[in-house]
């Protein structure tokens, strides 16, 4: 067998160790890496403010009219608590400082930071929160992406039009953007793990988002929308990479947990790359497709974590038609079992309170 035949078994048993749940996040990941490349295409003089109000707001609406009742029930039962009012806030900041970043610092600075620290921040909100250890695996193939990530971001890098005061505040909208990241996945994760059906929970955050996102759109938006260009690459950036991606990642979520489902995602930096340099002919050096070598090596080591197994994180059956999100039942009831998460309640009336050491 030749070396080549090896790397492609070798490939094709890692890959294979993957559940549904990780393949979910890492599809999310994939269409999310065509953000950058897409926000490229809008007119000249469209604000960053309005690409990313344009691509969550739009998205917003279309995964809660995708949700149906399921969302609105959610919302109203106030059976989501706190988490579903913080997830939706780091829903609206999200894009604001992740493409404003990218304009400042620079889109590849923009993204590595933003991408790249979610899984750090989820991981430090999880331990926080909710006490749960870590494994040495995690933490061993979270650096390796890292590393790949970095030498993504830093070959060839720009610091954005403003200069270094504006790649300073690039930087640390980046950093803003990576907590808002990792909040709304551990949000939307505590959610799911408490009987809500990962789409309604996904329609319910984004659709509360949309109320803040659509009118900063409309207000910022006038360049972007004004021409069929602008209006064809917002439609895009909401209804594909927004609405579908985070439909899957909603449904990762209930078997993967934040930190890990984050850790996944730093795929998306090496999507993005590779689609700069096939479509808008940025030419990456040999340290940059090391970086992605980098990323895919990560990944596939991840898919491998026993921290991300199934058993783990088993979550009720989707398929019940109390939990259905077209049912008649309310698609967000509560376990009668505790979950195996370590925050989870056995309470049928409350909100998720952190274990007790």
């Amino acid at each position: 067998m030749s070396k080549s035949d090896m790397a492609a078994a070798r490939f094709r048993r890692l890959a294979a160790g993957a559940n549904a749940g990780q393949w979910s996040v890492l599809g999310a990941a994939v269409l999310w890496g065509t953000t950058g490349t897409a926000a490229t295409l809008a007119p000249r003089g469209s604000s960053s403010l309005a690409v990313g109000a344009a691509a969550m707001g739009i998205g917003g609406v279309a995964l809660f009219i995708g949700a149906g009742r399921g969302a609105l029930r959610l919302i109203t039962s106030g059976v989501g608590g706190s988490a579903l009012w913080l997830g939706a806030g780091c829903v609206v900041a999200y894009p604001l400082a992740f493409y404003t970043s990218m304009a400042d610092a620079g889109v590849a600075i923009g993204v590595t930071v933003s991408i790249g620290g979610a899984p750090i921040v989820a991981a430090l909100i999880e331990r926080v929160r909710h006490g749960r250890r870590l494994s040495h695996h995690w933490a061993a193939t979270v650096v390796l992406a890292l590393i790949g990530a970095t030498l993504l971001g830093t070959q060839g890098a720009d610091v954005g039009q403003g200069g270094a005061l504006s790649a300073i505040i690039g930087v640390l909208l980046a950093v803003a953007a990576a907590g808002c990241y990792a909040g709304y996945s551990v949000a939307a994760a505590e959610i799911v793990d408490h009987g809500a059906s990962s789409r309604a929970t996904v329609g319910a955050l984004f659709g509360l988002a949309s109320l803040v996102l659509i009118p900063i759109l409309a207000v910022t938006g006038s360049a972007l929308l004004a021409s069929t260009r602008g209006i064809l690459v917002a439609g895009y950036l909401g209804l594909i990479p927004m609405s579908i991606g985070y439909v899957l990642f909603g449904h990762g979520l209930r078997t993967t947990t934040a930190s890990a489902a984050t850790a996944l995602s730093l795929l998306e930096p090496a999507v993005a790359a590779v689609l700069a340099d096939l479509i808008a002919h940025q030419q990456l050096p040999a340290t940059g497709w090391l970086g992605i070598a980098l990323v895919v090596a990560s990944v596939l080591l991840q898919t491998r974590s026993p921290s991300l197994t199934p058993a783990l994180h088993a979550r009720p059956d989707r398929t019940s038609p109390s939990l259905r999100c077209g049912s008649n039942r309310a698609p967000w009831r509560l376990r009668t079992k505790p979950p195996r998460r370590p925050f989870a309640t056995s309470s049928t009336a409350s909100t998720p309170r952190p274990a007790k050491p």
